[in-house]
């Protein structure tokens, strides 16, 4: 894949905005060490002793999910398809986040299980844990390569560095920190990280909308590009789905991305459990999902609008839109990727255009790390200390974190390079949520409801979940299929759904289940009420303290911007 810096697009910083970066990775590393001095337990360094209050959670929440998905991947999906990716925050994210604040993070926090996989265990058993925690580290490493192949197009924009050379400088800024500092490192950077991005990427849309002559202006240029008037209104989204019927995008849109991928990657990553699962109390953990949602609320107009703008207005897009929406080539060697960044290079003066980078390089680096920190988790619990060394003293599994960031960071860069070859890294990462996060999803929830449900049943069900998406995906690869946009991975997400729920059933109807006295707060049902209820008293006294008021005031907005837009 041929990089900007070699087809002569490189921007053009100055001394300014190199000061403005150094200074940013001073920060950075500092937070690192500082977060170093309060880690004396693999707890600290893992899950930050659990002693974080909910804003800074909450917001770290959402920052770890701003990374190569959120930035480059949905403002390259504004490039592509327009306003339908708003689909992938107000429909396949929202309800999501707000049904893992209400019913899921009882169960997580309450049990005191330090990963989603360790869950999986107590329900189900040593097989099924086994194989979450592989799928899961597996997912991270490949994830966290996207993260840091997109870091590295920045470093290589800036200083025109070959690839190898960006993608390994990148993976060690990131991994400085994150294991200096473990989690409290990554959060505490993440806190920072979200206000730098909104800073880097507000002045481009307003920059941007003036550019084109404000909102009515991006409308007549959108209508007369290539894509047209299907890329201003979200519903029904056939252009993203590329099903090319208006029932099926729906129903793909709701089912695949809104239930099937939403609820997979919001309840089941523990990416973003990890997050909540750091607070000081049960109450911090149910409202940090629901208070990182109010900013995903907004994130669209500061991460697709800018696209939409970018395919309007760069030279590259004006000359090679229409080839990249045919998933051609284009002759100037761009990729939808690289939107945000063109757009920076023709719109933002020096001084701004280094705070934009930083913004930039901020998201990836949040990606990264909370890839990182949450396979670190996952291996040396679930993995390491389960199944290999399991009786050692604190001290070695502390240790054990530090080494196993490391080599995670190493994977990282071999990935990064499979990462490289995606046109579009959202469509890239949309097909690694449905093999992994799809078929876990069924099993959790039909675990999580349904106590007759079997220790084989759960982890029969992931693999054969996870094996059926793989075969719709490269079915659709080979042709045999025809699924355009990112309907392969919709269609898989909702096969692995299906499929897993079948087998599970079948499996679970001609196998012993556990009795209930083991499955109480690990079943909906067995569990006490009183477990699930809001605690309003001390720190967590107020109105606007109370998750389910919270969730409905962000449920009422979440619609209403559906409806306008």
């Amino acid at each position: 894949m041929p990089f900007l810096a070699d087809a002569n697009l490189r921007l053009d910083a100055s001394p300014i905005d190199y000061i403005e970066l150094a200074f940013y990775f001073v920060l950075v590393l500092g937070i690192g060490y500082l977060a170093r001095r309060q880690v004396s337990s693999s707890l600290d360094f893992l899950l930050s002793g659990r002693s974080l209050p909910a804003w800074v959670t909450g917001l770290a929440f959402i920052s770890a999910n701003l990374g190569a998905v959120e930035v480059m991947g949905m403002s390259a999906n504004g490039v592509l398809y327009g306003l339908p990716t708003v689909h992938y925050f107000w429909i396949g994210a929202i309800p999501a986040m707000l049904f893992l604040g209400l019913v899921m993070m009882p169960f997580y926090y309450g049990s005191k299980v330090r990963s989603v996989p360790e869950f999986m265990r107590r329900r189900f058993g040593p097989a099924a844990h086994l194989v979450n925690g592989i799928s899961f580290a597996a997912a991270q490493i490949l994830i966290a390569g996207a993260n840091l192949f997109l870091l590295a197009s920045v470093v290589n924009l800036l200083l025109g560095w070959p690839l190898w050379v960006s993608i390994v400088v990148a993976a060690a800024i990131v991994l400085a920190y994150t294991a200096l500092g473990g989690l409290s490192a990554a959060i505490y950077n993440e806190v920072l990280q979200f206000f730098v991005i909104v800073v880097a990427l507000l002045p481009l849309t307003i920059v941007g909308l003036v550019k084109v002559g404000g909102w009515q202006g991006l409308v007549d240029k959108v209508t007369h590009s290539p894509g047209g008037t299907a890329q201003l209104h979200s519903w029904p989204g056939d252009n993203l789905t590329g099903f090319g019927n208006n029932f099926l995008s729906v129903l793909g849109i709701v089912f695949g991305l809104g239930f099937v991928l939403s609820f997979g990657y919001w309840t089941t990553n523990f990416v973003e459990v990890q997050r909540a699962m750091a607070s000081k109390s049960m109450s911090a953990a149910r409202r940090t999902p629901i208070i990182g949602a109010f900013p995903k609320m907004l994130v669209p107009f500061i991460v697709i609008i800018p696209g939409m703008i970018a395919g309007v207005v760069v030279p590259e897009y004006l000359k090679d839109k229409g080839l990249l929406l045919a998933d051609k080539t284009a002759t100037t060697g761009v990729t939808a990727n690289n939107a945000l960044l063109l757009l920076m290079r023709d719109l933002l003066p020096n001084g701004i255009l280094g705070i934009a980078i930083a913004g930039l390089l901020a998201s990836f680096m949040a990606g990264m790390a909370a890839n990182l920190s949450s396979f670190n988790t996952v291996f040396t619990y679930d993995i390491w200390q389960t199944y290999v060394k399991k009786d050692k003293p604190d001290g070695y599994y502390l240790s054990l974190g530090r080494k196993t960031t490391v080599a995670a960071t190493v994977l990282a860069i071999g990935t990064a390079f499979v990462a490289s070859q995606s046109a579009n890294i959202l469509t890239y990462l949309q097909d690694l949520f449905s093999f992994f996060n799809a078929p876990l999803f069924a099993t959790f929830i039909l675990g999580m409801f349904w106590k007759r449900m079997t220790a084989a049943a759960g982890w029969t069900g992931l693999v054969a979940g996870t094996a059926s998406a793989i075969t719709i995906w490269a079915l659709s690869k080979a042709g045999v299929l025809a699924l355009a946009g990112q309907g392969t991975s919709f269609v898989a997400a909702g096969t692995a759904f299906a499929i897993d729920i079948v087998v599970s059933v079948a499996v679970s109807l001609a196998t012993q289940p556990k009795p209930d006295s083991q499955l109480v707060g690990l079943v909906y049902s067995l569990t006490p009420r009183d477990a699930l209820k809001h605690d309003d008293t001390g720190e967590n006294a107020g109105w606007y303290r109370k998750p389910g008021l919270l969730a409905g005031i962000v449920l009422v907005l979440t619609i209403a911007l559906n409806i306008i837009f």
